[in-house]
């Protein structure tokens, strides 16, 4: 062995904690501090102001905090190559603690996700996702495996994405469940078409426009269900032109879309009737959708059949909506969705938090009215506000800027999360990275969605700012699996970035 072989072997040698990425643990402690800060801030209590007592919620936040620290030091420490070789058996573990939840909660406001382990309970769920995201790795980084190869290896991914969605959803808890379908950004990340995330966004924009916009419109109609019928044609032409480069066709269709609409309003106008609008635009639409059938025959491309196969999904779903929002979702979640829209506001009810919470962020103004000193929150006028409502609390006491503080905060570990992500020499690192970044990303912009009043209440935690023990661990775990496998890439490449 040469000296500069022997050399190279010490130095790589050693504590994997020479190599961490010191800048991304920086950031995770100035946000479980600050978290813990607020959750002060939030539970304050004139009688028992003491940051530090165990019978206080920041108390308690500490004591994770404290926990969660020892957990990230052990997590780094621990031989990379053990999350790589054990992500099935962690899985698979998780999925049954999953499935046995439900039998072994006790129903707390009807969730039954809790497990109580002596004087502590423990919500798995929040333990799944890193699991998950292991799994999904360590799927990608099997021999050989490109998720557009085959058919099947969609089927594959889906299922460990699917499978805790539906465990979480037998406990009654939609917000936990919808967190790991985010986990479709690093599917698209790894090669899936951009047309899944178009129809994703699509849909959105349907299940929006037919549930706000139901008074009656042109030719009779609910105006969603009009401007829906516009939005497919739009997205049709869209497609054909830019996803199917088959300009005359696309511009043949968009000009009998264009005469159909006009036509029938204009002769609707003159003749002072409502004319069978509904069927008049399916029938544009199923005729376009044979022109392209048509069109098949002498130039195949299965680019016109997603074309066609979007078009129809799109008038089967607005059909679908209100069937799935007055008889599937339960009363409360379909007066969320009414007050997060704006066709409800229900400020005594549903509303009520929200709306209060809007008002003590409001309140707080350029700098906020100083630490402890929110009248909102000492009065506990918002519900929850250690929790999903953390951020309400900051925005009353440190106003804008301690606002736009913490979202910088989440924009810099998310950005860092990312960098990471894509500096990994490995398949499985990179899934896992992007992973833990889509995860970041869906709570950061669902929690302060819901809070300012952009999205509906649905439980969503702010990472290492909301109370919670389970939380507060199962996102360190996330984080420093991530800093462990990054850690040794730093390794392998003799310390260097």
């Amino acid at each position: 062995m040469s000296l500069g072989t022997l050399y190279s072997t010490k130095r790589n040698d050693g504590s994997p904690l020479r190599h961490v990425d010191w800048v991304t643990v920086i950031i995770y402690l100035l946000m479980v501090l600050a978290g813990a800060i607020s959750i002060y801030a939030a539970s304050y209590d004139f009688d028992n102001a003491s940051i530090f007592s165990f019978d206080e919620f920041s108390g308690k936040q500490l004591r994770w905090v404290g926990l969660s620290l020892f957990l990230g030091l052990v997590l780094l420490l621990v031989d990379w190559r053990v999350y790589e070789t054990y992500a099935w058996p962690i899985y698979i573990i998780l999925a049954v603690l999953l499935a046995a939840t439900p039998l072994l909660a006790h129903d707390i406001k009807g969730s039954l996700s809790w497990i109580k382990i002596g004087p502590m309970s423990i919500q798995p769920a929040e333990f799944g996702k890193f699991a998950t995201a292991l799994a999904l790795a360590k799927l990608f980084s099997g021999y050989n495996f490109h998720l557009n190869a085959k058919p099947i290896n969609y089927v594959k991914a889906l299922v460990i994405i699917l499978l805790p969605v539906v465990l979480i959803l037998a406990q009654k808890e939609t917000g936990s469940a919808l967190v790991y379908l985010s986990l479709f950004f690093v599917l698209y990340r790894e090669g899936m078409s951009g047309m899944v995330l178009l129809g994703a966004l699509v849909s959105v924009i349907i299940f929006v426009v037919t549930v706000k916009f139901t008074e009656t419109g042109p030719l009779g109609l609910p105006t969603g269900e009009f401007i829906v019928y516009l939005l497919i044609m739009t997205v049709m032409s869209g497609m054909l032109w830019i996803n199917c480069r088959r300009h005359n066709l696309a511009r043949n269709i968009t000009l009998g879309f264009i005469a159909v609409v006009a036509g029938t309003m204009l002769l609707s106008e003159f003749t002072g009737t409502d004319l069978p609008g509904q069927w008049i635009f399916i029938g544009a639409i199923g005729a376009a959708c044979v022109y392209c059938l048509f069109e098949l025959m002498h130039d195949y491309t299965h680019k016109l059949m997603v074309t066609i196969g979007t078009a129809a999904a799109a008038l089967a779903f607005m059909f679908s909506v209100s069937v799935v929002f007055n008889h599937v979702l339960e009363p409360h979640q379909q007066m969320r969705i009414k007050v997060a829209l704006g066709i409800e506001e229900d400020l005594r009810g549903v509303g009520y938090n929200v709306n209060q919470s809007k008002i003590a962020i409001g309140s707080g103004g350029l700098a906020g009215k100083g630490f402890l000193q929110g009248t909102q929150t000492k009065l506990k006028f918002v519900p929850e506000q250690h929790t999903d409502f953390i951020y309400c609390t900051i925005g009353e006491e440190e106003g804008f800027i301690g606002s736009v503080a913490v979202l910088a905060l989440f924009l810099a570990l998310i950005l860092r999360v990312i960098s990471i992500a894509e500096r990994q020499p490995t398949v499985f690192g990179r899934v896992y990275a992007y992973c833990v970044a889509s995860y970041f990303i869906f709570h950061f912009c669902i929690n302060i969605g819901m809070v300012i009043g952009l999205c509906p209440v649905i439980g969503i935690p702010l990472p290492f700012f909301s109370y919670g023990g389970s939380s507060l661990w199962g996102f360190t775990i996330l984080l420093f699996i991530l800093l462990r496998i990054d850690a040794a890439r730093r390794e392998r490449h003799g310390g260097r970035s």
